[in-house]
């Protein structure tokens, strides 16, 4: 039995950050960052069953072309990431009355869609790429018992590779989803290693006013290449996505936007164009 210390119901019943139920959300979920948007999702579906939103965590559940898919806000960064996985994960695989977990398991598709900088020149503004790997830089997954699931060579390979400082942690490698891969994939799509940094200012190479430990990471991370697959892009939720779904038994894909361009110093014209544009590309997808 699952003490009530370890996890937190509302007094509806509700799992404590995400305020949902059981048969609340759908088997395939997309997630995005920012709670506003949500809605810019599925103002495209045909009818919208249920909502709910409780501090960062907004969700709503509804149909898009005979397709029954939850959008739900994980807000920013693997700490939260930490909590939007695990109380998703206990409410479809905890019998939250009992507070024992079912004998018979879920397991969801879940798609983050994001907004993410370039680190390759040939990346432009306005692209997709699907995050066929995420490097977690962050360290919050090393709570968890990782070393089957992880890719340790390639894990080697990039702290040789960038001379990674051990003192700020162990970086850690998880591969995507194969299944939703196929689902999602066609020939506009970028295919690559995803970055995900804990903050981002200096965990990512920003200076505004402090200086960094190590700068030129960013540059070191540029030229990574391990057996042809590189370095595309960097952001901050995707590396925790993919080693808690892995150990929760949940198939789980990125896909970002491209926005900005680091290599070639250049913005997005429209970056709320760029961002429909994969939205949609998304929905479709998933409703084939």
């Amino acid at each position: 039995m699952i003490a009530a210390s370890e996890l937190i119901l509302n007094p509806d019943g509700s799992v404590y950050h995400i305020n949902l139920k059981p048969g609340q959300v759908a088997n395939d979920i997309i997630f995005v960052g920012d709670q506003n948007r949500v809605e810019k999702i599925t103002k495209h579906f045909d009818s919208i069953e249920f909502s709910t939103q409780k501090r960062e965590f907004k969700t709503q559940t509804g149909m898009y072309k005979g397709k029954r898919i939850t959008v739900m806000s994980s807000g920013i960064g693997p700490d939260n990431i930490d909590i939007v996985m695990n109380e998703l994960d206990a409410l479809v695989n905890v019998d939250l009355e009992t507070r024992t977990v079912k004998k018979e398991l879920t397991s969801l598709n879940i798609i983050r869609i994001g907004t993410s900088g370039s680190l390759q020149a040939d990346i432009p503004c306005d692209s997709i790429v699907m995050s066929q790997y995420g490097l977690g830089l962050d360290n919050m997954l090393r709570s968890y018992l990782i070393e089957e699931i992880s890719e340790t060579d390639m894990e080697e390979a990039f702290i040789a590779q960038t001379n990674w400082d051990m003192r700020k942690g162990r970086p850690y490698v998880i591969a995507g989803s194969k299944t939703l891969e196929k689902r999602l994939e066609s020939d506009k799509i970028f295919k690559g290693f995803t970055g995900t940094a804990g903050g981002f200012y200096g965990p990512q190479g920003r200076v505004v006013r402090l200086g960094i430990q190590d700068p030129a990471l960013n540059n070191k991370m540029d030229s990574f290449n391990f057996n042809g697959i590189r370095m595309t892009n960097l952001e901050m939720e995707t590396g925790a996505i993919y080693g808690l779904g892995k150990l929760l038994g949940h198939n789980c894909l990125s896909l970002n936007a491209i926005i900005a361009n680091r290599a070639t110093g250049t913005f997005s014209e429209d970056p709320y164009k760029a961002v429909d544009a994969l939205i949609e590309y998304a929905l479709d997808k998933l409703a084939e």
